[in-house]
């Protein structure tokens, strides 16, 4: 079958013919209908995430069971799914408090391998490595049970596919995490595809007020489409001073970055009011750190916590998520700027970083 590969960082993904083993015990092949190009997979590219070469990136995606290994119950032949790229043992202890974004079940096993250990692609008789063990850049792609949703039928492709990753982050990091009340002021650093989940996540928890933050205008008229109330071009503005003006001199309630930067972590906790809450949820490369400090958060009671997939329970919100959509209380549609083959994942990333697109999804036939 066909993957894009990623050999060297730094470079372009390469379309390759790939060996494909079947699925082992406990394991799935899922036919790949739409896969998103994520940031994530970027980080991936660049080396900010170490891992092991050669991998195929993605993890944002949806398709078809094809086939089940033996002992499999979670799904089966002709399910429609979302996968997820975190595990989801049922047996640790997070598992048990519905808490499996934070799965540690598989802690011995590298993040680019299966369970056992071992790789299901090769290519000249070497072993491919999964992003996420799921590696979603490929025709179809063989991982855990653990790692797919089943959802209805009825869902589109390419909407499906968010959810697994952009949707759920941000619309979980408002409804999930934070669990912003209705009338709250929030501000939204970054209006990429996690940054206009979480406007339009804000929009459906009842938020008074949205000030989307960015610093290109497309994306702040994007954000407006998503529910944003007000927005600030940071290039050109005071974020903290136009937030506070816009707040009647105190600040937002809630504040989230989308980013992932040590200026923006900086910015969340300057935005928020005393007693506010400001969240992180883009993710940085592991060199980079934001001083904070302790007397200024404890003086005001301001809290900094971070929102990693949203908290969400893939096994419960993906269906939700989906539903909402389907129910028109999910704008899923105008997220989706550009489709793309698989022979031009590059241009997708290149229109990914260029800051062009909402989100762009690879469909397959």
């Amino acid at each position: 079958m066909k993957a894009a590969v990623l050999t060297a960082l730094n470079t372009p993904l390469q379309i390759l013919d790939v060996v494909q083993e079947g699925p082992k015990a406990g394991e799935v092949r899922v036919q790949m209908k739409a896969t998103g190009v994520c940031m994530s997979d970027w980080h991936i590219m660049n080396g900010d995430w170490p891992t092991k070469l050669p991998i195929v990136p993605g993890h944002e995606a949806a398709g078809i069971i094809a086939e089940v290994g033996p002992g499999v119950t979670r799904v089966k032949v002709g399910d429609h799914v979302i996968f997820s790229f975190k595990p989801n043992c049922g047996h640790c202890s997070y598992c048990a408090r519905g808490r499996s974004v934070l799965c540690n079940g598989h802690a011995d096993t590298p993040g680019y391998r299966l369970y056992d250990g071992t790789a299901r692609m090769s290519l000249n008789g070497e072993p491919v490595n999964q992003m996420a063990r799921v590696g979603t850049f490929a025709e179809s792609a063989v991982c855990s049970e653990e790692n797919v949703v089943p959802i209805r039928k009825d869902m589109p492709w390419a909407q499906a596919a968010l959810v697994g990753c952009s949707v759920a982050t941000g619309v979980g990091a408002v409804t999930r995490h934070a669990k912003v009340p209705a009338g709250s002021t929030v501000v939204v650093i970054g209006c990429g595809g996690v940054g206009l989940n979480i406007v339009q996540g804000a929009r459906l928890a009842g938020a008074r007020k949205i000030i989307a933050v960015d610093l290109l205008d497309n994306k702040l008229e994007y954000a407006k489409t998503f529910g944003a109330t007000e927005t600030i071009n940071a290039k050109t503005g005071n974020v903290v001073k136009e937030v506070r003006a816009l707040t009647g001199g105190l600040g937002a309630d809630y504040a989230f970055d989308a980013i992932g930067s040590e200026a923006t972590v900086m910015q969340i906790v300057d935005v928020v009011a005393p007693g506010g809450r400001a969240v992180m949820v883009g993710i940085p490369a592991v060199t980079v750190k934001a001083g904070i400090s302790p007397a200024f958060m404890v003086f005001q009671e301001k809290s900094l916590t971070g929102s990693f997939y949203g908290s969400v329970e893939p096994s419960v919100d993906f269906p939700i998520l989906c539903d909402l959509y389907m129910d028109k209380k999910l704008n899923l549609d105008g997220l989706i700027s550009r489709t793309y083959t698989l022979d031009e994942i590059n241009e997708g990333f290149a229109q990914l970083r260029a800051g062009s697109v909402a989100r762009g999804v690879v469909m397959f036939d």
